[in-house]
């Protein structure tokens, strides 16, 4: 039984396919079909049902899962140590961050990591906010950007952007001579915005809850410039952050939603106790975000 054995038996069970697997590790599928294979030749045992679509866990594979992460971890941690003795940090860093995302700090951070610790791999992947934070959780991904609607319990976080809501629409729009609005007044028009499990449609969904307002859900789109083009067409209301709206000030007017009082939040989401590359890592996305708020 070899590591790089345990390691494609996770990001298989993680990705629940032999395609994105290989992607994620960077060897061909075959390759991880085959090594799979012979983990499960040595264990006695298929981890995998591969009669549907999407591969799921067996009964054994769900057993060995905890298992084989916390011999990857502890693989990990032993690299870690002898590299925090002699300064020099090895791995892999896999970081999340939303659909979409054009956060350049957020780039600036991962080129000046790479640069002063060129030993590590980094791994970047998209998703939605809610799974980028379940999978920080769960030790699928190191950190992530999130959009979020508040702080989650038990994990550390380095806030970004806190940003009220704000309607976007066209200058011919009814409501564009308005300073404001509120979740009352779009109720009346349809509504172009985020898709469940980003963070900025839950704080609307949970501000229209509380005002008892049932917003008519024309549009969804995962990126704020897909939402402002749908809205600059005419075909809803686009809610947005302030500074998503911003940046299409040249064709959408951005009107404060008065009774959404509660912010959107973008930030990055780690663990706590994690190893010297999550920390070296976080030092620099400390440094390259209070550079651009500067």
């Amino acid at each position: 039984m070899e590591l790089r054995q345990l390691e494609y038996f996770v990001a298989v069970a993680e990705e629940r396919n032999f395609t994105r697997a290989a992607e994620r590790v960077h060897i061909s599928q075959s390759g991880v079909s085959a090594q799979i294979r012979q983990l499960e030749r040595e264990l006695g045992a298929e981890l995998f049902d591969r009669s549907a679509r999407s591969v799921t866990l067996t009964v054994a594979g769900k057993a060995a899962l905890d298992h084989a992460r916390a011999a990857l971890a502890a693989a990990g941690a032993l690299g870690q140590a002898v590299g925090e003795v002699t300064g020099l940090i090895r791995g892999r860093l896999t970081v999340g961050m939303i659909v979409g995302c054009t956060v350049t700090p957020l780039f600036d951070a991962l080129a000046a990591f790479h640069r002063a610790h060129p030993g590590v791999e980094i791994s970047l992947l998209e998703d939605n906010s809610d799974r980028l934070v379940e999978d920080v959780r769960s030790g699928a991904l190191d950190l992530a950007l999130a959009g979020l609607a508040e702080a989650p319990d038990g994990l550390e976080t380095l806030t970004v952007i806190s940003e009220r809501l704000v309607a976007a629409v066209p200058a011919d729009h009814p409501l564009a001579g308005r300073d404001g609005v509120t979740l009352g007044d779009l109720g009346s028009h349809p509504i172009v915005c985020m898709p469940y499990g980003t963070g900025l449609r839950t704080v609307f969904d949970r501000a229209c809850a509380a005002r008892g307002v049932q917003p008519v859900i024309a549009l969804q789109a995962g990126a704020a410039d897909a939402v402002a083009g749908l809205a600059a067409r005419g075909l809803g209301v686009a809610v947005l952050s302030e500074s998503m709206a911003a940046a299409h000030r040249d064709r959408l007017t951005a009107l404060t939603i008065e009774d959404a009082g509660v912010p959107a939040l973008l930030a990055l989401v780690w663990r706590g106790g994690q190893g010297p590359a999550v920390r070296e890592f976080v030092r620099h996305a400390r440094r390259s975000f209070a550079v651009t708020a500067g």
